[in-house]
């Protein structure tokens, strides 16, 4: 999340610099991005990334894309506390446990592709 938000506040800068506006003329984020009429870099990363995993999942040449969304490090512990999610770990809170299986039927995989957008776009 802290990188989405460092992308967030770049892309709002870029938009301000198209516009010419400065942040002292207090114009809000909203109204900078229907005059410039650009999509939030979030659920664009969002999209992206959600469209590349149901691409590896339905792979089935044994390429290194599944393998490397498959492996775990050799203590396969992660540190005590609260330990950073894993990319899947977002995925499996979308499409459940078997996200593998869902994304072989594309139409039910896009379905899910709007909610993970949304819930990314949330935080």
């Amino acid at each position: 999340m802290g990188l989405i938000r460092r992308l967030r506040i770049t892309q709002r800068a870029m938009e301000r610099a198209m516009l010419g506006v400065s942040l002292r003329d207090q114009i809000r984020n909203e109204e900078i991005r229907r005059r410039t009429r650009v999509a939030d870099v979030a659920q664009r990363v969002a999209k992206l990334m959600w469209k590349w995993a149901g691409h590896i999942a339905r792979r089935t040449d044994g390429r290194w894309g599944s393998k490397v969304l498959e492996w775990r490090p050799r203590t396969g512990k992660r540190i005590v506390g609260r330990p950073p999610t894993r990319w899947t770990d977002d995925i499996r809170r979308v499409a459940g446990s078997r996200w593998k299986q869902a994304a072989q039927d594309r139409g039910f995989w896009n379905t899910l592709q709007k909610t993970y957008v949304q819930w990314t776009s949330i935080g």
